[in-house]
């Protein structure tokens, strides 16, 4: 665990785009990118202040600010040089990166390829137990959010206030109205999918928002010692890691003392995502300063109900 930050005093943020040719068809090249950009296929790329990295399939990238930042005004044009950058790589391969939550013309079933390259035996294991062959896994591109808390005082007061917020994220952000060229009526499918794709196992993604629990030693009780337990016949080696298994709307990082929120569609520029977190950020401030309720009543609120909304 690296050093440990307290409430808003730095963030994390995590762009996911898909790689497209020009008639939008996928292109599972992020192999030949990494090659261009560091002459050899790596999983990582240092580039100043934003990196690089693969994901479970072989169409997706995700830019993510490189290490903790407390600087939000400039980062959207942070980003912004990197994706002109990849994209001028990928031009002489007829390729560029697309925005938005769901590519609306991919057929996930023939278009689906997975990472080959380092930590492939991971996704290979993935697939094995879920079938990433689908909507859910292969076309919902998103933005991460990470705030940090300090101790288990930090973490009840923004766990607290991230539940109040997550239902109401889809509403503000919501990208993915379209699949398969077919209006789906929703306009947030990504997040339609998201709920299902680990059905098999449902404690994994549970009710997306997650339990009212306010301390490591519960959480490790009430969600990570279960996970373990229900995945352990299907990963009999070990491989997976339960903060990764973990796919609520808001994961607990104990491992860098973080809170991930994981319900954000990503926009058509990276201003957009930055200016979307940040209203997130503001409102779980005002949360968090009991500016609307205390927190006894924050915590009292019911999964259900949440859900529900």
């Amino acid at each position: 665990m690296g050093k440990k930050y307290h409430l808003f005093e730095v963030y994390g943020i995590e762009l996911e785009y898909m790689l497209v040719n020009h008639d939008l068809s996928v292109a599972p090249i992020v192999d030949k990118l990494m090659m261009l950009k560091e002459g050899e296929i790596t999983s990582d790329v240092d580039n100043g202040n934003i990196a690089w990295s693969n994901e479970l399939v072989a169409h997706v990238i995700e830019l993510k600010t490189n290490g903790p930042t407390a600087q939000l005004n400039d980062l959207g044009q942070e980003f912004h040089k990197n994706i002109l950058e990849i994209n001028r790589l990928l031009q002489p391969l007829g390729t560029k990166l697309l925005g938005t939550a769901a590519n609306p013309l991919m057929n996930p079933t023939t278009d689906t390829v997975l990472w080959k390259h380092t930590y492939s035996e991971v996704y290979n294991l993935y697939n094995a137990i879920f079938n990433c062959t689908g909507h859910g896994w292969s076309n919902v591109q998103s933005t991460h959010l990470n705030l940090p808390f300090y101790n288990d005082e930090e973490f009840e007061k923004l766990h607290a206030a991230i539940r109040l917020v997550l239902p109401l994220i889809p509403g503000l952000c919501a990208s993915s109205p379209i699949l398969e060229g077919n209006i789906t009526g929703f306009a947030d499918t990504r997040l339609e999918y998201y709920k299902n794709n680990q059905k098999k196992i449902p404690h994994l993604t549970a009710k997306v928002i997650p339990e009212p629990i306010f301390n490591k030693d519960d959480y490790y009780k009430s969600i990570f010692n279960p996970i373990k337990k229900a995945i352990k016949p299907y990963d009999i080696d070990n491989i997976l890691e339960h903060h990764f298994l973990n796919s609520r709307g808001a994961i607990a990082r104990f491992d860098r003392n973080a809170i991930e929120i994981r319900l954000v569609d990503i926009q058509e520029c990276p201003k957009a995502d930055i200016a979307i977190c940040v209203l997130i950020i503001e409102v779980l401030k005002a949360l968090v300063n009991n500016n609307f309720e205390s927190l006894e009543k924050q915590k009292l609120a019911n999964t259900d109900a949440l859900y529900a909304i």
